[in-house]
């Protein structure tokens, strides 16, 4: 009998995998030891306020991960985020309908939102750019147009807004809420054939085509996927908020993609994956929490959020080519 021995993971490789991860290890050493972020970073309150400040970002990031894991960027998941917001809470707090209703026309206009997009980019060979982006732009106009720059506050039932600020089991509610949101993501990209189809797709869909695979109809769920989640990201932000936002969305869509970009050169290296983003997330999240407690000026988070952006575009360009050249 024949056994085949696996090559050992070299401290080089190690170190890229895991290096993301580690640096967000010690960044939280660094601002817990420091006397001047200290005793505030270590404190309980801080911890559950990042944590939940991060849990809109994590679903609107999660959002970005099944069309990019199909080859194409979704340029319209914060605006599907801020228009499902908006259409939960107008059903809500203006119309008066149940809350369930609220919540399942809301998370239904991502889903429209998204079936238009996928049919737009896999059968019409839109391109996802301009397609995504000019949706992005239209529902700005439209949240605009409704609200007339103002938002909506009074009204919003209390079983929303008691998921945004409650907690469980010691745990911010909104927190947990995004974590299964992020495992049922995980579960679907990573242990069904509609993931690993979804990633065949965004490598080659030439030679996925002709194993027999359904091209078009996986480009089309990937956004589907996205305006679903990216809806459950708008619920979340009412629910967090306790009004609808007039923003167009644009300010969720830069963090959420520094953070999937940032999650391509860890763990799963030029690759989009749900562990990559929740470290990518964390590693923006702690340094300009850690910032700002050092008594660093209000546009350092700003600044660095646009260069981590770069950075991660940087890495992810060089771990795509790194892995063609690895499979030729």
């Amino acid at each position: 009998m024949s056994t085949s021995v696996l090559p050992r993971p070299t401290a080089g490789a190690v170190v890229e995998r895991f290096g993301l991860l580690i640096l967000v290890v010690a960044m939280i050493a660094l601002f817990s030891a420091l006397p001047s972020s200290g005793p505030a970073f270590r404190s309980m309150l801080n911890v559950q306020t990042l944590v939940a400040n991060q849990g809109v970002g994590l679903v609107v990031a999660i959002a970005l991960l099944f069309p990019l894991a199909a080859g194409y960027f979704d340029f319209s998941v914060g605006a599907v985020a801020s228009a499902s917001c908006l259409v939960t809470a107008a059903c809500t707090a203006t119309y008066g309908l149940p809350v369930w209703l609220g919540v399942l026309l809301g998370v239904a206009f991502g889903v429209g939102v998204g079936a238009g997009l996928g049919w737009m980019v896999a059968y019409l060979e839109v391109n996802p750019f301009i397609s995504t982006l000019g949706a992005a732009t239209l529902l700005g106009g439209a949240i605009f147009a409704y609200t007339g720059g103002l938002q909506i506050t009074n009204g919003i039932p209390r079983e929303l807004t008691a998921i945004g600020s409650g907690q469980l089991w010691g745990a911010p509610t909104i927190a947990l809420v995004a974590a299964v949101i992020a495992l049922v993501a995980w579960w679907l990209m990573s242990r069904t054939v509609f993931g690993r189809r979804l990633y065949a797709v965004g490598a080659n869909p030439r030679a996925t085509q002709l194993l027999g695979v359904d091209v078009r109809r996986i480009q089309f769920l990937s956004f589907v996927a996205s305006g679903t989640v990216a809806a459950l990201g708008g619920v979340l932000l009412l629910a967090r908020q306790g009004a609808a936002t007039s923003d167009s969305g644009m300010t969720m869509l830069f963090p959420a993609l520094t953070a999937v970009l940032l999650g391509t050169i860890v763990i799963h290296v030029g690759r989009p994956s749900v562990p990559g983003t929740v470290i990518g997330l964390l590693f923006v999240a702690v340094l300009v929490s850690g910032l700002t407690l050092v008594g660093a000026p209000a546009w350092v988070g700003q600044v660095f959020n646009g260069a981590a952006l770069l950075i991660a575009v940087a890495f992810a360009r060089l771990a795509r080519a790194r892995g063609s050249a690895a499979r030729r």
